[in-house]
């Protein structure tokens, strides 16, 4: 496993880390046991960052990795979220932040997380989140509940009025870089490294579209990105290779992100994406399957508040 500094923090993270979502039942019922024992088998791996949401399961995710990680606090980076609390369940007042706060502190058995992020900002109008909120991150991270502050979202156009606009230590970004989606190599990943802010990647197949299976979730990807998807899972079988370990390469490698967050309770599938981590790219393949995906290459689908999208965005 290789590490990397996060932005301008003093943080240095794991290439690949674990996303919480399915220990909070996202993706289907995981029991205790089984999220216990991912959590355990992404530290023997080396995995150092461990991102969670008061969202993922009400708060069932940060309770399982706060006991999972007993004993273990001062070996990892754990990041929480704030803001988003149900699908369409949203408040970003500080009196709320504030609280979500305390609680994920007590689900997660610590006095501080390192990182704390507004959770999917594109939901609501910006000139809010860009003030009182961000004002609110400022005060918590003054108060030493947090170490560093970011926020999270889908659009391109919103993380980087993000960066642009406050003063964040890390923003995270997902399925922006990807087999169909590469966008986040030359829009928003230019600017973090202008400004020292610390790129966290992640949905690296694209929220299960880059699966032999294709999604198990909703994902409001459009025809033309669905169809892209199945056309490089095609490419893969013919040539007897599994999408989704190139995915997770590609993504991993390629991205420039300080770390790509992986979210799966599977043994299998955080073995493979920890592998995928550092076995060399079938350049072959590659050229191959983005070929295949390079008419959607640059074409995100809608996300939040259509304001809050840019002009090159897909329709489901």
């Amino acid at each position: 496993m290789r590490y990397h500094p996060l932005g301008n923090t003093d943080l240095k993270v794991s290439a690949v880390s674990f996303g919480t979502a399915p220990l909070g039942d996202m993706f289907g019922p995981a029991d205790e046991s089984e999220a216990h024992a991912a959590v355990h088998q992404a530290l023997d791996a080396g995995i150092t960052f461990f991102d969670s949401s008061p969202y993922y399961g009400a708060g069932l995710a940060e309770r399982r990795l706060g006991a999972a990680l007993r004993g273990h606090r001062d070996e990892v980076v754990i990041g929480t979220k704030a803001g988003r609390y149900g699908p369409d369940e949203f408040d970003f007042s500080p009196a709320r932040i504030r609280a979500s706060v305390h609680r994920s502190l007590k689900l997660l058995r610590t006095d501080h997380v390192d990182i704390l992020q507004l959770h999917d900002i594109e939901f609501v109008g910006l000139e809010g989140i860009f003030a009182d909120s961000y004002a609110e991150l400022v005060r918590l991270r003054d108060e030493g509940k947090c170490r560093y502050i970011g926020m999270t979202g889908y659009p391109m156009e919103t993380l980087c009025r993000a960066v642009a606009e406050t003063d964040l230590d890390v923003v995270l970004s997902y399925a922006h870089y990807t087999l169909l989606n590469t966008r986040l190599a030359d829009t928003l990943a230019p600017l973090c490294r202008e400004r020292g802010v610390g790129l966290i990647n992640a949905a690296a197949v694209a929220l299960g579209l880059l699966t032999p299976a294709g999604s198990r979730i909703d994902v409001p990807a459009g025809r033309p990105i669905v169809d892209a998807a199945r056309r490089a899972a095609a490419v893969c079988e013919q040539r007897g290779a599994d999408v989704a370990f190139l995915a997770n390469q590609f993504s991993i490698q390629r991205s420039g992100a300080a770390t790509t967050v992986v979210g799966t309770t599977k043994p299998q599938h955080l073995d493979s994406a920890v592998a995928a981590e550092s076995t060399p790219i079938d350049e072959d393949l590659l050229a191959a399957v983005l070929a295949a995906t390079s008419d959607v290459q640059k074409l995100s689908w809608h996300s939040g508040l259509p304001e809050n999208n840019g002009g090159d965005t897909c329709s489901a």
